[in-house]
């Protein structure tokens, strides 16, 4: 292991590795953690509480964490002058699973985010956001209990990846002239005034996150993938990452996937055994007759190719595999307000991700409840973190609600195998929600839902109201 420069690990804790791609979790594990910035210390006070009790009522003290602070932010600012320390980034690489509080986003030049610099330097490539409704928590929407979603969101390429040029730059002209003069562009509306970006979308990439995804469908044992893209706009990025995720759908688990057109057609077959193969194209397109005469054939081909599933699929068997289906992003973000139920796991491109994972929080409670991880599966390399800002108005005030930082632990606490101390978790959180005893985000929101019983809590005190509903 390399040497720190700043910081020193726990001499009672053992690191966590990965063997035979599976993590080797010791009972006491050194785990790394940054507080955060503004109400990070708060936040991070109440939720370490909550994590170690956890673990102490589930295993009786045969399971300890060995926590280790290291630094990033404004923190590692005033002790080092510097933003991301190396030591930082080599903790996450040698102990491989760890947690974080918000952090400030430097102004001015220099790393564009602190939370998008850990998740490429460690090729974080998933950024894992479940979203679930507890009972009890204020809500906008009508039946926020039909949201139980996992968001597959790919972390390291898209947008994100930091690729663009300032309008009236030396360098943003020259790829201005590049387009036009070598790549015969002529979309550009203002040349001379526009900033340009790149957005990447590797095969390697799209196919990983997807294959994430699908392998934690079928562990958890959830219904469906949803691949969400904007593919009928950007057909060779996103669409070709809607194209990549079926292909690993149907080639690494066939045995284990139907696509949803593959049940259409299986479906119609069941339901009338003489329907000929045209017919059957017919009914999953019901435009058929106008197509051009070889996309009407490749229509026809599908319903062939897929009939050749019947052994394993036929006769109702695809209705016990997972379901594989797509939706353009917008429609995603319209009928996960309309038909939440019918989402499950949800596989999509950076920014997609990043707007529809907020747009659900808001349906269950808000982001200062909503949990995330960045994981690599393959390395075992994950860090856990909370999903909101700063807020520096309320640093120092014990008064913002610790709920995403808590949960992001729950999930760190799955994802090391230590399950027992999550669901005491979930159970302390549930019963604390349920009692009207909350921090002031909430219990605003349940007085003006006409709820008489309410306690309004701090930060620390809602921890201990978590740990004693533990129990």
């Amino acid at each position: 292991m390399a040497a720190f420069k700043n910081v020193t690990p726990p001499a009672d804790g053992a690191p966590v590795t990965m063997k035979d791609g599976a993590l080797c979790v010791p009972d006491n594990p050194i785990l790394p953690f940054i507080e955060g910035d503004g109400t990070g210390p708060d936040i991070w006070r109440a939720s370490r509480r909550v994590l170690d009790a956890a673990v102490e009522i589930a295993y009786g003290g045969k399971r300890k964490i060995a926590w280790m602070e290291v630094y990033a932010g404004e923190k590692a600012f005033m002790k080092f002058n510097e933003w991301l320390p190396d030591d930082t980034v080599e903790a996450f690489k040698q102990y491989l699973v760890g947690i974080k509080g918000p952090l400030t986003t430097p102004i001015g030049g220099g790393i564009r985010s602190l939370n998008v610099a850990l998740r490429q330097l460690l090729d974080l490539y998933v950024c894992l956001r479940p979203v679930k409704y507890f009972k009890g928590v204020p809500s906008p929407v009508k039946a926020p209990e039909k949201v139980d979603m996992v968001i597959f969101r790919e972390n390291t390429e898209d947008i994100y990846a930091g690729i663009e040029w300032k309008a009236f730059t030396p360098d943003v002209k020259k790829v201005v002239a590049f387009l036009q003069k070598e790549m015969g562009v002529k979309k550009i509306r203002f040349p001379e005034s526009s900033g340009i970006g790149i957005k990447p979308v590797s095969e390697e990439g799209s196919k990983r996150l997807c294959r994430a995804a699908i392998q934690y469908a079928l562990k958890e044992h959830r219904k469906s993938v949803n691949i969400t893209h904007k593919g009928n706009i950007q057909k060779f990025t996103e669409g070709a990452f809607k194209d990549w995720g079926y292909e690993v759908a149907t080639t690494e688990f066939r045995d284990q996937t139907v696509t949803q057109r593959e049940s259409w057609i299986l479906g119609n077959t069941e339901a009338n055994p003489a329907l000929g193969n045209e017919d059957n194209a017919r009914m999953i397109e019901p435009g058929l007759d106008m197509f051009a005469p070889d996309k009407k054939a490749e229509i026809i081909k599908e319903v062939e190719e897929t009939l050749k599933l019947w052994p394993t699929h036929g006769d109702g068997k695809w209705k016990k595999k997972l379901m594989i289906k797509d939706t353009i992003a917008d429609i995603t973000l319209q009928q996960t307000l309309t038909r939440a139920d019918e989402f499950d796991v949800i596989a999509t491109l950076n920014l997609n991700g990043d707007y529809l994972s907020d747009a659900l929080a808001a349906q269950v409670g808000g982001i200062g409840i909503a949990p995330g991880g960045n994981v690599n599966y393959v390395t075992g390399h994950a860090v856990f973190e909370a999903t909101h800002g700063t807020a520096p108005k309320y640093a120092n005030l014990d008064k913002v609600n610790p709920g995403s930082v808590i949960l992001s632990g729950e999930m760190m606490f799955r994802f090391l195998g230590w399950n027992e101390a999550a669901d005491l978790i979930i159970r302390g959180l549930e019963k604390s929600i349920a009692a009207h005893t909350v921090t002031y985000d909430f219990a605003r929101l349940m007085k003006a839902e006409g709820a008489k019983d309410v306690k309004e809590l701090k930060c620390s005190e809602f921890g201990d109201a978590i740990i004693r509903n533990m129990a």
